[in-house]
């Protein structure tokens, strides 16, 4: 009955570094960036396959600036996106190591690999991709063949 993730709300303190941040490391277009009201600014971060980013920067909100260890974030604890080809997740993986958001360690889930980062406000993030041909679950933390850390 559903067909994928429509979007996902964020906060942030600084919109313009947000837009840069998902348009140089993941090739994200902005397709609204508007201020309704005084202190108040909406803008959609366009992910690909239909979902957004709608991101909201509110003078005076400091929510943005809460982010605790994992599992103790509230009730959104993080957000994935999905690599299109495995070449996209090695370019996206090379890009935010480039820019200081993740140290490069891949996880190997099995059926997905994964890589962990922070956008510029502190959001815990992950890029997967599909393993063709995999089989079985691995626990967390496995580390994926050819994918060392910081090369």
């Amino acid at each position: 009955m559903l067909d994928g993730l429509n979007h996902v709300a964020i906060i942030t303190n600084d919109t313009d570094r947000l837009h840069a941040f998902y348009r140089d490391n993941f090739g994200a277009t902005t397709s609204q960036d508007m201020n309704p009201e005084p202190g108040f600014r909406l803008s959609f971060i366009e992910l690909g396959g239909g979902a957004q980013l709608n991101v909201f920067q509110i003078d005076g909100n400091t929510e943005a600036d809460r982010q605790i260890p994992m599992f103790g974030r509230g009730r959104i604890d993080h957000l994935a996106l999905q690599a299109e080809s495995r070449e996209a997740f090695d370019d996206i993986r090379q890009r935010l190591m480039a820019c200081g958001a993740t140290d490069g360690f891949v996880t190997d889930f099995g059926p997905i690999y994964s890589l962990f980062f922070r956008d510029p406000d502190g959001l815990e993030c992950e890029v997967c991709v599909e393993v063709v041909g995999a089989t079985g679950m691995h626990p967390p933390g496995t580390p994926a063949a050819g994918y060392e850390i910081g090369k």
